[in-house]
Order: C-alpha cells, then structure tokens, then sequence
C-alpha cells in the first residue's frame, strides 16, 4: 500500500489545503492529514477541533484519514510506515524554505518529500491571512470550506 503524509497545523483548514488533499487523494492509496500539536503555540483552535473539521470536510475522500502527531515528522512517518511527505507550494519562498527541510528530513530518515504546486486559485491563501480578514469582518468565503467559514466567524466575533 501507498501511503503519503500531508502535515500541517491547519488552523484552520484552508480550500488551498483541500486542493492538495484531494489531489494526493487521486495518487495514493492512503493519505494521512497529520496535525502538528505544537505546544508553544496557542491556536485559534484547539488541535481537537481542527481535527473534527479537516475529518468533515474530506469524509469525501475514502482513503483520507486525520491524525494528530508531536514531534519530529520523520519519526511519525517511520512510525507509521510512511514513505513520503506531500507538501503544497504557493510559490518561490515557500520552495526555499521546504527545500532545505525535505534535504534535512532525507537525511534522518530516507523519508522523500514530494511538492505539489498549488491551484493558482488558492496561491495567495495561508490560514493567519484568513484569521486576519475573518477578525476584521472581511469575507473569506469560497477560501474555506462553509463550515470552517461559519466555525471561524463564531470564533472571531463569538
């Protein structure tokens, strides 16, 4: 079996990280959508929601599963017999900084890490942009699917 892992703090999931879930979904036989518990941050959500969420809107996709990890990701993946990490780029700053964490990662572990380019319709997106503009009374629809978008307006004016 095929596994991949797609990591992420997902607070909250964005229609950008749906894009290359869904995508990913397509080429392997089991994708994990691994949320990151960093203790020296607090979310806007708690790790329990944002699980709930991402575990709501890709029910879609039969071979999604969502988990929580903490620590290193190559040893999650070691632990979980996962070969390969997807992650989405937006554009160049984001490659520079994932290049090196890939080359590091291959280098502990042999774990691969695969980039996937994201929909140009999604390119701009990053979940604190959404926080900021939801905060501020801004429209973030059709950036986040409905329910995150109702979720984060009842967080940020509840």
């Amino acid at each position: 079996m095929r596994r991949v892992v797609c990591p992420g703090s997902f607070d909250p999931v964005t229609n950008g990280h749906l894009d290359i879930i869904g995508r990913t979904s397509r080429l392997y036989d089991e994708v994990v959508v691994a949320v990151l518990i960093n203790i020296e941050k607090t979310g806007l959500f708690t790790v329990e929601e944002r699980i709930e969420m991402l575990e709501a809107v890709t029910k879609e996709y039969g071979n999604v599963r969502v988990e929580k990890f903490h620590g290193l990701l190559v040893d999650y993946c070691r632990q979980n017999d996962i070969a390969a990490i997807v992650k989405g780029l937006r554009a160049v700053s984001d490659f520079d900084y994932e290049l090196q964490m890939a080359q590091l990662n291959y280098r502990m572990s042999g774990v691969e890490t695969l980039f996937m380019s994201t929909n140009p319709e999604y390119s701009f997106l990053s979940s604190s942009r959404l926080k900021e503009i939801a905060r501020y009374g801004g429209d973030v629809s059709g950036l986040v699917p409905d329910l995150v978008q109702r979720l984060l307006v009842e967080r940020l004016r509840g």
